[in-house]
């Protein structure tokens, strides 16, 4: 796997989308914070975009603040754990606009708490958004962007915390530990297919993700108030917390570029290092063992 990810590229492959004017995007999560951000660079750079999302008030204020081109964008109450939901917004967007080019899997949540005392329903909640949101998305959407046969890309918004453990955010970090292993995989398997794939790793961005238990279904818990924000488990760093205007402005670069890790914050360098070090030296332990030992 790891040849097959330097072979189609980590960092730049050929797969690019320079001009994007006239490429339609489907964004989760997209009326707000990170989502709402990818939107407005989009748009300015002359896509189309469905903006999808659960929350009707983002909702509201998103098709208001793009109404001088409504023509460019729709939006769509979505849940995105669910299924049939998920279709009925493709079929929406499909007929808005008549293809989907680029596909943003950006809906999510986070829930704060020693992961000893997580019940089912924290489990349950975050992993259907945060990870079987992606899954949706990708099946959802995955076979027109194929059989278009004009090129795509997929974005993922996973977190830095998809790149080492944190204190306190158990849940969290192992859905977004999904969401990079799925894109390292989805960035293998659709190069042929002139997909390119990114996988979105942020640090700390002022969004609303930290009050996120405010859209938490009753099946789910129902919703609670935010005892810390997501990344109050990352450990001693200083953070930069950036807008999320700025993010947007990246996604877009990556997408035409077809970069990959989208790192952004680089006060997160240290740790994720210090994690593929250990690695490094378990793999120099165990081969000293075996060696001893003869195995």
């Amino acid at each position: 796997m790891w040849l097959g990810l330097v072979k189609t590229g980590f960092l730049l492959s050929e797969i690019q989308m320079k001009d994007v004017a006239g490429k339609v995007a489907f964004i989760t999560g997209g009326a707000s914070g990170l989502g709402l951000a990818m939107a407005h660079s989009f748009t300015g750079a002359g896509m189309k975009v469905a903006i999808a999302d659960v929350e009707d008030s983002a909702l509201d204020a998103a098709k208001r603040a793009f109404a001088d081109i409504n023509s460019q964008v729709i939006t769509l109450k979505v849940d995105v754990t669910d299924r049939d939901a998920m279709a009925d917004a493709r079929k929406q967007t499909l007929d808005a606009f008549g293809k989907v080019h680029v596909l943003c899997n950006n809906a999510g949540v986070a829930l704060n708490g020693n992961i000893a005392e997580m019940s089912y329903k924290d489990w349950d909640w975050v992993m259907k958004v945060n990870l079987d949101g992606v899954i949706n998305g990708i099946v959802t959407f995955i076979d027109d962007i194929k059989s278009q046969g004009e090129g795509g890309h997929v974005v993922n918004t996973a977190s830095i915390a998809g790149h080492y453990g944190m204190p306190g955010l158990g849940i969290y970090v192992a859905s977004k530990f999904a969401v990079v292993g799925i894109s390292e995989t989805m960035r293998v398997d659709l190069a042929d297919d002139n997909i390119g794939i990114s996988v979105l790793c942020p640090g700390v961005v002022s969004t609303g993700i930290g009050s996120s238990e405010r859209n938490r279904p009753d099946q789910f818990g129902g919703s609670k108030s935010p005892a810390m924000t997501p990344m109050d488990g990352a450990g001693p760093v200083e953070m930069n917390v950036m807008e999320p205007a700025a993010i947007g402005d990246i996604v877009l670069h990556a997408i035409q570029n077809d970069l990959f890790y989208i790192m952004t914050h680089d006060e997160f360098q240290a740790p994720v290092q210090s994690r593929g070090d250990a690695i490094a030296a378990s793999f120099e332990y165990w081969r000293a063992y075996r060696e001893k030992h003869g195995v």
